[in-house]
């Protein structure tokens, strides 16, 4: 490991303070413009292909319970297509006033929390195209989901929303979702360019749109990049599991296990993400990437409305069909306990990494939001210092594989298929798709970490040299 400077500040664990600088190579990185995803041909086909395959695996799992159909010859697929797949749109996802008003309304309701409740503010890191400004970033997701529990609950039970209707109304809900993501895509790429913040631009519309034209647009305190990632998606996903298990019981008497398993799932995971949103700021998404299609299209309508597969086969068919597999006792117990397991991991190894890089630039705060597990703050840490001047974690998770909370990640979204059985692969969905996203981005993450930090990144990799698994990759 690197030596330290003996006169360097440090705080009560151990870790050097220091305000990171930006050097010519972090600029160099930061402005370079590489065609991802196939170039402008590829953001285009995936621009087309996002909302046309929701729509088809909407169509499979609300009307074919699960099976993916297709056509059984070239000759019956213009006639499928109108029968199978259109007709059952316009009827079953036509974007109604009341659906357009529901998820509106959370949006707007979303929004408002994140600019008016309290919450502690935090520095994110510095931005080379800013000089090295740290930007301040309001993280009042917690007392702002606490305030959606209270406010739903009460709807719920006085009548004047039940959430059993979110469900009910799923294909509406997802149009005005898709609607909205393209919207809200269109209105920040369009605002990047009137207002001279551009970032990292190709020169060509199609990719530049769906990459983003600015990096950090806001709205009063509002960061939108970060309350997209943060507020919408988690949130809207969690209702739907709830709107799922509650229609499950109000059709049935009854709830089941694997539907009490994916509410449980879907709420640690937002719970998650809103009791440790100041370590936000330092994730690569609000530090490097920008904000385009690609971030919110993908938040205000691909994860809710694709990650929510597995909830609505369970409502809609474990009952009817008797075919999950999770009928047996100890599959249910043990999926639980990888559940669970997973869930430490992933919260544990994302709190270790980025309390670290809190501890550096003197920005950490102790926060004792529910539930804070044991091991989510290294004391007295281990790590190699770079000549670019960063710090490279090498205890906890982190000195035992490179992407622990991915690992984690990847096997909660494993369980969430394996809960409802084998019988259809749209709860798989989730976990295929992660799991492309996850390797792709590793790639570009080791790319640019390898032309950071040079020598240094191959004495890492000596130190930690797997990624996901121990010994295996």
């Amino acid at each position: 490991m690197s030596k330290e400077p003996l006169l360097q500040e440090r705080n009560k664990n151990g870790v050097p303070l220091f305000k990171q600088k930006v050097t010519k190579l972090d600029v160099k990185i930061d402005n370079e413009v590489h065609y991802e995803f196939g170039g402008p041909i590829g953001v285009c086909a995936m621009m087309v292909g996002f909302p046309c395959l929701m729509y088809y695996f909407w169509v499979c799992l609300e009307y074919y319970q699960g099976r993916l159909i297709y056509p059984t010859s070239l000759l019956q697929v213009k006639p499928w297509i109108v029968n199978e797949i259109w007709n059952k749109i316009k009827v079953g996802a036509y974007p109604s006033l009341w659906a357009t008003q529901v998820y509106m309304g959370y949006i707007a309701f979303s929004f408002a929390l994140a600019y008016c409740m309290p919450g502690p503010v935090v520095e994110g890191l510095p931005i080379p195209s800013l000089n090295g400004e740290r930007l301040k970033y309001l993280c009042n997701g917690l007392s702002s989901w606490y305030l959606t529990l209270f406010v739903s609950f009460v709807c719920h039970v006085s009548g004047l929303f039940r959430l059993t209707h979110i469900v009910d109304h799923f294909g509406e809900l997802m149009t005005v979702a898709i609607l909205w993501g393209f919207t809200m895509s269109t209105l920040v790429y369009v605002s990047g360019i009137l207002s001279h913040q551009t970032h990292r631009m190709s020169g060509n519309f199609a990719y530049d749109y769906f990459m983003g034209s600015c990096l950090n647009p806001r709205i009063g305190p509002v960061d939108l990049k970060m309350w997209a990632e943060i507020r919408v998606p988690w949130p809207v996903l969690f209702y739907l599991s709830l709107s799922c298990l509650l229609k499950q019981y109000e059709t049935y008497g009854t709830v089941t296990a694997p539907a009490v398993f994916m509410v449980l799932a879907h709420f640690l995971y937002v719970n998650a993400c809103q009791k440790g949103e100041e370590c936000i700021p330092t994730s690569w998404d609000i530090f490097y990437e920008k904000d385009g299609f690609m971030l919110i299209f993908w938040n205000m309508a691909g994860v809710p409305f694709t990650y929510c597969y597995s909830s609505i086969y369970l409502m809609k068919y474990q009952l009817t069909t008797g075919r999950a597999i999770t009928h047996n006792i100890f599959c249910t117990a043990a999926l639980f306990s990888i559940l669970l397991l997973a869930y430490y991991v992933f919260d544990t190894g994302n709190s270790q990494k980025n309390r670290f890089r809190m501890e550096q630039n003197g920005s950490f705060i102790a926060r004792n939001a529910f539930p804070q597990l044991p091991w989510g703050h290294i004391r007295n840490p281990t790590y190699i210092r770079t000549e670019h001047g960063n710090l490279l974690l090498t205890s906890g998770w982190w000195g035992i594989c490179r992407k622990p909370h991915y690992t984690a990640d990847l096997t909660m979204a494993i369980s969430w298929g394996l809960i409802t059985g084998f019988d259809s692969f749209l709860p798989y969905f989730y976990f295929c798709f992660f799991l492309c996203v996850l390797v792709h981005r590793v790639s570009r993450d080791m790319e640019r970490c390898a032309k950071k930090y040079g020598e240094d990144w191959e004495k890492y990799c000596e130190r930690v040299p797997y990624i996901f698994i121990p010994y295996v990759f």
